[in-house]
């Protein structure tokens, strides 16, 4: 329980009964984390299992989580160039670069040169591109109906709060913590405590 002061307010000591909360909302995260990586592998294993095509079966055993991200982004976007891909979707120019020529020497893209411009290359899917686009596409429908389905057990109060925490989380750094103050933590700062 909270101890408060006289007026109200939290007393000085009460920030510490946080510290055990905050430490296990620390390891959540980093089991969450560990969690998520651990799902690649099962994603691939999803795809595996709803593809027919043995070649494809194939690619997705080297195949990165960012070379599909990629694959993705010219699957959605083709044609293409690298410039936009990396803007579009926060990838590094040089990652999404390298990556495309991974994705081309497995077949899955084709380079495309505009007519009057040696230097301006864009992307597009070959056909067997576009298969494993339309699968990973299949996958994250399945992903979402997963969300969907888990986070139905909350109420719309519990909701909002992870909303809430999830775009607070956006706009932190955990590294500078003073420096992702906003102007909402400033009116709470600023707002007198609650009675």
């Amino acid at each position: 329980m909270a101890h408060t002061s006289n007026d109200g307010r939290p007393a000085a000591g009460s920030q510490n009964s946080k510290e055990p909360l905050i430490r296990q909302v620390i390891g959540l995260f980093g089991q969450v984390q560990r969690r998520m990586e651990a799902e690649d592998d099962e994603e691939r294993q999803w795809m595996a299992r709803n593809c027919d095509n043995a070649a494809i079966i194939g690619l997705l055993k080297d195949t990165t989580v960012t070379e599909l991200h990629v694959l993705d982004a010219i699957g959605r976007l083709e044609p293409v160039n690298g410039i936009t891909v990396s803007r579009q979707f926060g990838i590094p120019k040089g990652s999404v670069s390298k990556i495309t020529r991974r994705l081309t020497a497995k077949g899955l893209i084709q380079k495309q040169f505009l007519p009057n411009n040696k230097k301006e290359v864009l992307f597009r899917t070959t056909p067997l591109g576009q298969e494993l686009f339309r699968l990973h596409e299949a996958l994250h429908r399945q992903m979402e109906q997963g969300v969907v389905r888990f986070l139905q057990k909350y109420d719309d109060a519990e909701l909002r709060v992870l909303v809430r925490i999830l775009q607070d989380s956006l706009q932190a750094s955990w590294v500078n913590p003073q420096a992702s103050s906003g102007p909402d933590d400033e009116a709470r700062e600023a707002e007198p405590p609650s009675a």
